[in-house]
């Protein structure tokens, strides 16, 4: 498992260094990567040419020359032009977004040759990929290979694949009387993405229609097949991505907006807030039940021997800023102290008159656990109660606040609120259906000596139900806001969601779009992330959670919380 833990933060940084490349490189300050998709601030860009997405087990370069290829794309594609020129039949769109990627990679700056060389090695690695999948043993595999090494090595003016060279060799002769003038308008008209894509259009709809005659013919041959020669397994796992956006070419897509209404015909909703409970969770659990698991819990955190000063000791480091803590007189550099200079007068060679602000590092911030106490989170209870218990501690010892929260449900499958709603006429689109519960282990306020006893309950089984994310996140956001509001500007809120999926809420995704609970996640998210208000964090149980939060950690609880794990955490607190 450390293996796999470090194969995942290892991706998680390429991914990092990949999005500050195309910052850097497009100048769009708002890219980021989510899922292992780019997005633009909240929103995934549309699905562009198949080489631009390398997996987990390709190399470096390759994923340095998919970030040079986003950035080139970003900076010399006007993406609302290519959506109305984009063609609607499969084939043609596909080749048409490999030719505009081509010829916004042909203009990468001569002062920066690194970039020409990742490109060049992604290209390389993705046409050798193609070929070993098998994919060019079949008609169409092979004319779309053929196009795209044809096609870049005309446009950019690289040579094409020399290991796929002699196999392609007899599909380029058949190619040059149907495209071979479209070929010469590609390279004359590359700067030019107006003009350009009247020829690329022109080679698109060719390659259509000779797919589309190839895979006619190898029907006639075989009266039973399951699927076309492009869709066929390949032996490497190696697929060609067809798959566009659902919102049409360019994949624009239409905003999600959250609303905490039943009078909106679309966006987030809820049917009834009327069995909405916020509980303390030491209220939940029998005194002396209370007692046994706070006592359990006790001997887990000495058997997992934690180092809590160690932990105290870099939560300081990571928080703390500089506080002025009054004023240090009689120094020899620093502002005129008005109160030594009749010394100065009486002795001219005296140099200790000025004062300098004494200034120390103070731990000026508000850290916020929202735990998942959803059904499935029911086998980490323990481990997440060490886990937070330890940094409650910590926290306390470093001056900082913390508070933790949990989010469930009041039953399974709806409640009372499903039962409002079979009574009313199960009227459609409902939005969320069932009794929140929000619960509270330590608030800000209470030191963690007070509120130990509570931070058990967190093994009481019962509490796991069901989750909706998205209004918990909203609700400690709120709380972090709040409870801090006298602090000043340069107060920090930080708010680490430790979950295992998505939200799961069984009757609301039932009565409504079973997308409802995961969107509303996501808005809330991203417009937090957008204001700066409160830095959120998703630290994932076994599970990436980086398509909900742009800072996204992944952890293994399979054998306790241990030094890396708490490692990882800290880790992410810049």
């Amino acid at each position: 498992m450390d293996t796999t833990r470090a194969a995942v933060r290892h991706h998680q940084r390429v991914q990092e260094l990949c999005a500050a490349t195309v910052r850097a490189l497009s100048g769009v300050p708002d890219v980021n990567f989510r899922g292992d998709r780019p997005h633009r601030g909240r929103r995934p860009l549309p699905v562009l040419a198949p080489h631009l997405y390398p997996c987990a087990q390709d190399d470096f370069g390759s994923f340095r020359g998919a970030a040079d290829g986003l950035a080139l794309r970003l900076a010399h594609s006007d993406q609302e032009l290519h959506r109305r020129l984009c063609p609607a039949d499969r084939t043609a769109r596909l080749v048409f977004e490999m030719l505009e990627q081509f010829r916004a990679e042909s203009l990468a700056p001569a002062h920066l040759p690194g970039m020409e060389r990742n490109l060049q090695h992604l290209h390389e690695r993705w046409s050798l990929a193609f070929h070993h999948s098998g994919l060019t043993e079949t008609g169409s595999g092979l004319l779309l290979h053929t196009v795209a090494q044809v096609c870049r090595a005309r446009i950019t003016g690289r040579p094409v694949v020399e290991e796929t060279e002699g196999i392609i060799e007899v599909t380029r002769g058949a190619l040059a009387p149907v495209i071979g003038r479209e070929l010469a308008g590609l390279r004359t008209d590359r700067g030019d993405q107006a003009r350009f894509a009247v020829h690329a259009l022109a080679v698109a709809h060719a390659v259509a229609r000779m797919t589309a005659s190839a895979e006619a013919t190898a029907r006639e041959g075989r009266a039973e097949r399951d699927d076309d020669e492009r869709s066929a397994p390949a032996r490497n796992g190696f697929t060609l991505l067809t798959d566009f956006d659902d919102a049409g070419p360019g994949g624009t897509e239409v905003p999600w907006h959250s609303r905490e209404s039943g009078d909106s015909d679309d966006g987030y909703r809820i049917f009834t807030t009327a069995y909405d409970r916020q509980r303390r969770a030491g209220t939940l659990v029998r005194p002396t039940a209370l007692t046994d698991y706070r006592e359990r819990l006790d001997l887990r955190i000495a058997s997992q021997g934690v180092n809590v000063g160690r932990i105290t000791r870099e939560l300081t480091a990571r928080l703390a800023a500089p506080a002025t803590r009054g004023w240090d007189g009689a120094q020899e550099e620093g502002y005129v102290d008005g109160r030594m200079l009749a010394r100065l007068i009486s002795s001219p060679t005296e140099q200790r008159v000025f004062r300098a602000e004494r200034s120390r590092p103070a731990t000026d911030a508000t850290v916020t656990f929202l735990i998942d106490c959803s059904g499935s989170m029911k086998e980490y209870g323990e481990s997440l109660a060490l886990l937070v218990d330890v940094f409650a501690r910590a926290l306390d010892r470093a001056g900082a606040h913390c508070e933790i929260l949990g989010f469930t449900t009041g039953a399974w499958n709806g409640g009372r609120a499903r039962r409002d709603w079979l009574r009313a006429g199960r009227p459609s689109r409902p939005g969320r259906l069932n009794e929140q519960c929000h619960l509270v282990f330590k608030d800000a306020a209470t030191p963690w000596r007070a509120a130990r006893r509570d931070i058990a309950a967190l093994l009481k089984p019962d509490l796991f139900r069901e989750g909706v994310d998205g209004e918990a996140v909203a609700w400690a956001a709120r709380r972090a806001q709040g409870a801090t509001a006298k602090h000043g500007p340069g107060h920090r809120r930080l708010l680490f969601v430790l979950s295992d999926g998505g939200p799961m809420d069984t009757a609301t995704q039932l009565a409504n779009d079973r997308h409802l609970l995961d969107r509303h996640l996501q808005d809330v998210v991203a417009q937090y992330e957008q204001s700066g208000a409160v830095e959120i964090f998703g630290v994932g149980l076994g599970l990436d959670l980086s398509p909900y939060y742009r800072r996204s950690l992944v952890l293994d609880l399979s054998r306790g919380p241990d030094t890396g794990v708490f490692r990882d955490i800290l880790g992410l607190i810049a």
